[in-house]
């Protein structure tokens, strides 16, 4: 399912008022209105008459002409003002990208949500909507089949951005109890897909799928759409506290295979995580070792909240994996790294594994060096 015509969207924009005098519904302000998951759910909203008025934040003006824009860095305390007489706030300005500087990264996404939330219970906001990631509950051997919301949060922060994330979920706790009044519901997706970009969508840009001898992956995908309407959902108090949204049930490492057509590559335990460690900490690979295990052991979640809030999915694992496989046509990843054409021709016709790819990187490097001496 494709995203609207940009002439359509105009065209709908122009026939939304940034307000609608007289509408019943509360006034929502979205951060990280101007791209990605924030645009399209600042559109969703300006459309929706269940809406009265949609503030969109950033540091740029996005295309959503519905919306009342406010051009200013979350981080910066006066984001008070701007969200004076909003109702809602949902917090989408968080860096996950994979080539992101790990520490200025840590420091946009914790001081940005802090800010956020003292300045929504300084504003009299009364509901802040934060989106973290089911990998907040870890990936781990002795998880269940699938994960309730109020499953203990055992991941640790050695995959991509789940430090962050965990620290979020921390001050989602602590906000109810520092500002009387405001209520917090954060929103749990499972691999999201639909034009991001993640240590889990690149696994699928490999010319084989690592599996880990001894592992039991278990694979539950989020297309964008969903998680927009679980937002919506969360931001009309149709569903509140800790919601985790995914495609219902999930896919077994075979199938995947099967589907995608992509064969697997098996690597004992020891040799997948240690070459894996040691290619991130040289600065060849953007994904930390941790990432690994979130391919290896299962971390699905049942949604059961939402379900019962009489929430349901539009897509299949099965089409969000085909949707997957469509977007990530034509780039080749190894071990977390994007590989030139040439790279990856000869990667898939040796039938690199990690480690023997690292140490060639490695090797290439050092001659490159000689000779420049």
């Amino acid at each position: 399912m494709s995203s609207p015509d940009p002439q359509v969207r105009a065209a709908r924009n122009q026939s939304t008022s940034s307000s609608r005098p007289g509408a019943r519904g509360p006034v929502v302000a979205v951060t990280g209105a101007a791209s990605g998951i924030g645009a399209l759910l600042t559109e969703r909203l300006a459309a929706s008459d269940e809406v009265r008025q949609v503030v969109a934040i950033d540091e740029r003006r996005g295309e959503c002409t519905a919306a009342r824009w406010q051009i200013l860095d979350v981080r910066d305390p006066a984001i008070a003002e701007k969200l004076r007489g909003a109702d809602v706030v949902v917090h989408l300005a968080l860096d996950l990208d994979l080539e992101t500087d790990a520490a200025a990264r840590t420091a946009y996404n914790v001081r940005g949500t802090q800010t956020v939330l003292t300045a929504a219970a300084a504003a009299g906001v009364h509901r802040v909507v934060l989106c973290t990631s089911a990998m907040v509950y870890g990936a781990l051997p002795d998880n269940e089949l699938p994960l309730s919301e109020d499953a203990e949060l055992r991941a640790t922060a050695e995959a991509t951005g789940v430090g962050d994330l965990l620290e979020i979920e921390r001050l989602a706790r602590r906000a109810p109890r520092a500002h009387p009044g405001l209520n917090v519901t954060v929103v749990r997706p499972a691999v999201l897909v639909g034009g991001v970009d993640t240590a889990l969508t690149r696994y699928f840009e490999s010319p084989r799928l690592l599996v880990v001898a001894g592992s039991r992956p278990a694979w539950q995908f989020c297309h964008v759409d969903d998680l927009c309407s679980a937002l919506e959902y969360a931001v009309l108090e149709k569903a509140e506290g800790e919601l985790a949204v995914g495609c219902d049930g999930w896919l077994e490492q075979e199938e995947v295979e099967q589907l995608s057509g992509i064969r697997r590559m098996e690597l004992p335990s020891a040799v997948a995580l240690g070459a894996a460690a040691r290619l991130h900490r040289i600065g060849l690979t953007p994904s930390p070792a941790g990432d690994l295990a979130y391919t290896m052991y299962p971390w699905v979640v049942s949604g059961s909240r939402l379900h019962d809030a009489g929430w349901r999915p539009k897509y299949t694992n099965e089409e969000v994996l085909a949707e997957l496989l469509e977007e990530v046509s034509g780039r080749h990843t190894v071990a977390g790294r994007r590989l030139g054409r040439k790279d990856a021709t000869a990667a898939g016709a040796a039938g690199a594994t990690v480690a023997l790819l690292g140490a060639a990187a490695v090797v290439r490097r050092a001659r490159k060096a000689r000779r420049r001496i």
